[in-house]
């Protein structure tokens, strides 16, 4: 006799959702990443998300600058480093500014799974470096005197004001507001052209043309230019150039007195002369009556 058959099912249906997102899941086991859910479900820009999930899955080594970042996702500079600050601020990005033995200065980028502590050592390889800890106030004892002058109200520190644009060389405030003319993106504030009017006008002093400074400042421009124009203006006219040396007048002979005036023996013109009796054209004539013979 044969074994009875049943069409009910195997296991009872757990329930499936009747709406939202239903997982499809599939065990990897390689070309994966790991992040955590506080990363994944972090609220804020999807690219700030989307730029964390790519750089966690980059190998040590990989540049991850902004302009790295830009040839591989389709949002521009502006989105991409605002993403990287959102990062920063929640503690899963850190950049670090290096000294290496040569004496550059670089910057290196840290990025932790999860921003709270640092990461746990790897088995298959040396661990990230930590973050310094950070030392809570309270635990360090400060002695009476220098708590209170820690206490006290620091001095207001005066940020340096600009001259005004109306005592400013026009000389240098044409080269400044002309730049546009060459390359559209070197439009200036007026509290930004306030801070470079000094400078032209010292390169001014030093006997070069307005259109040879605007030539020197326009030059070999990135093709994209990352902050704004002053940044690099400034950086250009930082060291003042040589005074162009006077030139010494030239002596003249002093054979170059007036000679006296007198009248030809041939042909009776006045003519000056050196002590010779005859003109110019009489001379010419007599020499070529001698050639002749």
């Amino acid at each position: 006799m044969a074994d009875p058959q049943s069409n009910a099912p195997s296991r009872a249906d757990a329930g499936a959702p009747t709406s939202g997102v239903i997982h499809v899941r599939t065990r990897l086991t390689a070309d994966f990443t790991v992040i955590s859910n506080a990363l994944a479900q972090m609220r804020g820009s999807a690219v700030t998300v989307g730029v964390a999930a790519y750089i966690a899955s980059l190998p040590d080594g990989t540049p991850v600058t902004i302009p790295a970042l830009c040839k591989h996702f389709s949002e521009g500079e502006i989105l991409i480093s605002r993403a990287l600050r959102e990062l920063e601020e929640a503690g899963y990005l850190e950049r670090r500014r290096e000294r290496t033995p040569k004496g550059q200065v670089r910057t290196r980028t840290y990025f932790y799974d999860v921003p709270s502590g640092g990461p746990e050592p790897d088995p298959d390889g040396p661990p990230r470096p930590r973050r310094p800890r950070q030392v809570p106030t309270a635990a360090v004892a400060v002695p009476a005197p220098l708590r209170e002058a820690v206490q006290a109200p620091a001095a207001p520190v005066k940020a340096e004001t600009p001259a005004p644009l109306a005592d400013a060389d026009p000389r240098a405030l044409a080269v400044l507001t002309g730049l546009r003319r060459v390359d559209p993106r070197l439009v200036l504030s007026e509290r930004e052209a306030a801070r470079l009017v000094p400078a032209v006008t010292r390169w001014l002093a030093t006997g070069l043309l307005p259109t040879q400074i605007a030539d020197h400042l326009t030059a070999g421009l990135p093709d994209r230019l990352l902050t704004r124009p002053i940044g690099i203006l400034s950086h250009r006219l930082k060291e003042t150039p040589l005074t162009t040396p006077a030139i010494r007048p030239t002596e003249h002979p002093a054979s170059s007195a007036t000679l006296a005036m007198r009248n030809c023996d041939g042909c009776d013109r006045g003519f000056r002369s050196d002590g010779a009796i005859h003109c110019r054209d009489c001379r010419a004539v007599r020499d070529q009556l001698r050639a002749v013979g």
